[in-house]
């Protein structure tokens, strides 16, 4: 550089500075959307079409120009169902990768590790799944039902006529938060509706469990007792294909002891034999055999991206198809992918889900959606049985619990996911 003459160092400094502004540049000429989904592991049977949902998405979006005028990128991590490394992978998107939203997680458990870091960072999670409740947090919107739009409509309908007037209940599932919260709800409620302690059995099994010869003979026992029996299922990811598997075998059929899952849908269905599981139902918010206009024009999509005409849909998918939507138009409304600018910008933004309605970002992070029972057909496919009359808005902590009562959360006026309504404070 010494003997450089000035104007060959003025030019040189100039195309470093250039280079400088031109990586700058690069790096603000598209927005990161972060993928937080296990794609190895017991939950990958369930996650992976839920990455390969987001890629649809966004290469969708992108089709019509992006956002705000740039191009969004993908930015696609396994955390291989290990709930500390979900922690572990959502602070690498949020620092390293830089993204602007993240759209992830499954089992509560997986939710729950990763919540502290959200909120360390003020990053933005979309979570797609049936959960719980019993949580409202400001960078977290809850796309999936809460139990008020899942769990108690299923056993409502069972307790019903046309669901065959249940007696006696069996509460089975794997053995973390979702299962053993919803249960505990589950119980309380079945109690309020006059079900006595010994008309209700509740079981709980590790992840990946595979050995249900006496899991399922003790339900047969419970289910002889002279009352109709039901199952109510929270069995979560691959441990649901032995569990049908051995129903079948101990001869037990819908119409002896029906079970009504949350976490089986038709991907799980899809590429297993169906016969044990026919007639046995699921509650979900969506099911791909929802006849309309929107929904078959997804499905044809979805196949074409996926170049694979056997390729099917499901609840969580639509849950990423409503929470996406709502995502691009917080961006466009706040004029900014600023995280803190779109969480403030989200409460009241409403958009279509696919069984024809349109779906409303609540105050407390959760959205409005309808509730559907469906019935097992042999293709793997869902016959709806019973569906609410509108859509029912997502209720962040149940009527149920003596702890949870009295709460409520709202994020535009109490700027709090657990104010107390008695003591009139937030954090209770």
């Amino acid at each position: 550089m010494q003997f450089m003459s000035y104007a060959t160092r003025l030019a040189v400094v100039g195309s470093i500075a250039f280079g400088a502004t031109s990586a700058a540049l690069s790096a603000q000429e598209t927005i990161k959307v972060g993928i937080l989904h296990s794609l190895s592991g017991t939950m990958a049977i369930s996650e992976t079409t839920l990455k390969d949902t987001m890629l649809f998405l966004i290469d969708e979006q992108n089709k019509k120009g992006g956002v705000l005028g740039k191009k969004l990128e993908a930015v696609v991590v396994d955390p291989a169902s290990n709930w500390p490394l979900f922690a572990e992978k959502a602070r690498e998107l949020i620092t390293k990768d830089k993204v602007s939203a993240v759209f992830g997680c499954w089992t509560s458990v997986s939710r729950k590790s990763v919540l502290p870091v959200f909120k360390e960072l003020n990053s933005i999670l979309f979570y797609p799944v049936q959960y719980e409740g019993e949580e409202s947090e400001r960078n977290v919107f809850y796309t999936g039902a809460a139990p008020n739009q899942q769990a108690i409509p299923a056993v409502d309908y069972l307790m019903s006529k046309d669901g065959g007037e249940v007696k006696r209940w069996v509460l089975a599932g794997t053995d973390y938060v979702y299962p053993r919260t919803t249960n505990k709800i589950l119980e309380a409620y079945l109690k309020s509706k006059g079900v006595a302690e010994a008309d209700i059995m509740i079981n709980y099994t590790p992840f990946g469990h595979s050995d249900w010869q006496t899991i399922v003979s003790d339900i047969k026992k419970f289910g002889s007792a002279g009352k109709k029996t039901a199952v109510v299922s929270t069995i979560n990811g691959d441990a649901n294909v032995p569990f049908y598997k051995e129903l079948g075998n101990q001869g037990i059929k819908a119409t002896d002891i029906p079970v009504v899952a949350f976490s089986v849908g038709e991907e799980e269905l899809a590429g297993i034999d169906t016969k044990p599981l026919l007639g046995h139902l699921a509650a979900w918010n969506y099911f791909q055999s929802v006849k309309n206009p929107a929904n078959e024009a997804f499905i044809a999509k979805w196949k074409e991206f996926t170049k694979n005409p056997k390729r099917v849909t499901n609840d969580p998918m639509e849950a990423h198809v409503i929470g996406f939507a709502m995502w691009v138009k917080a961006v466009e409304k706040a004029g900014t992918a600023d995280p803190d600018k779109v969480i403030d910008a989200l409460p009241g933004i409403e958009a279509p889900n696919l069984t024809g309605g349109i779906s409303k970002m609540l105050p407390n992070h959760h959205i409005t959606k309808p509730v559907l029972i469906g019935e097992i057909k042999a293709d793997g496919q869902f016959d709806v049985v019973w569906q609410t009359k509108g859509l029912v808005p997502g209720d962040a902590w149940t009527d149920f619990l003596p702890g949870s009562k009295d709460l409520e959360a709202d994020w535009v006026t109490l700027k709090c996911g657990n104010y107390n309504t008695v003591t009139k404070k937030c954090g209770a």
